[in-house]
């Protein structure tokens, strides 16, 4: 999709303005996780699209001039980065991830 792939090179440009804004991008970021992981406790797996933080992430983003940047992506950039452990209760690394 040349949509998606224009996207890239527009987006690296403005991860660049962001980073020279906040001092680095780590510092952006976590702002809208008050620079801790969030903990949720999840019984069974039932692990939300998105959140509010997400939600504010991604219209952040989009303020700022990014394309392709849905709050299912922030809530996926989320997990993946550590900024939100979705583990449910039962699993063997929930334990670890939560100190």
């Amino acid at each position: 999709n040349k949509l998606k792939v224009n996207s890239i090179v527009l987006n690296a440009r403005l991860f660049l303005e962001v980073q020279k804004e906040f001092g680095s991008f780590d510092k952006y970021i976590w702002q809208f996780t008050d620079g801790k992981t969030i903990q949720h406790s999840f019984k069974k797996m039932r692990v939300p699209a998105n959140t509010p933080e997400s939600d504010a992430m991604s219209k952040d983003l989009k303020k700022r001039g990014f394309k392709f940047i849905g709050t299912t992506i922030c809530y996926a950039f989320m997990q993946a980065t550590g900024m939100v452990n979705d583990h449910v209760e039962y699993c063997f690394r929930y334990k670890e991830l939560s100190k």
